[in-house]
């Protein structure tokens, strides 16, 4: 019988939580470019699209790969957030947008970095941190 996973600690399901809704927000950003596409920006609203859909859909499976206690997640979801610190900072003149946009990548940063969820994350190759 496979050993069983440790249960994922919250500060892991709310980081994931957040991300999961991050990526879902990119794919729905990039419906909302292409529905918007003109003529004289064909080219620059289709890129974009592709980029923000095929962006949300990696950012969402890692996200779901995160609560699936696989390692490699960690690294997208936090350069994601890191991304989003330096956007927030950009528009810091715009505080409805910066505010929550720098809170939810502190909160997802915290939650992947928060000793719980490094436990649960570790690679362990022998399975020994599973729950028999």
């Amino acid at each position: 019988m496979p050993p069983t996973p440790l249960p994922n600690p919250p500060q892991l399901v709310v980081a994931a939580s957040l991300a999961g809704l991050q990526g879902l927000l990119l794919v729905m950003l990039a419906v909302l470019e292409m529905a918007h596409v003109s003529s004289e920006r064909v080219s620059v609203g289709v890129t974009t699209s592709v980029f923000f859909a095929a962006y949300g859909v990696a950012l969402t499976g890692c996200a779901w790969a995160l609560t699936r206690q696989h390692s490699w997640a960690r690294g997208p979801v936090l350069l994601t957030q890191l991304i989003q610190l330096g956007l927030a900072w950009n528009l810091r003149d715009y505080p409805g947008v910066a505010l929550p946009m720098a809170v939810v990548a502190v909160v997802v940063v915290a939650g992947i970095i928060h000793p719980a969820t490094m436990a649960v994350l570790a690679d362990d190759p022998t399975g020994s941190r599973r729950e028999d």
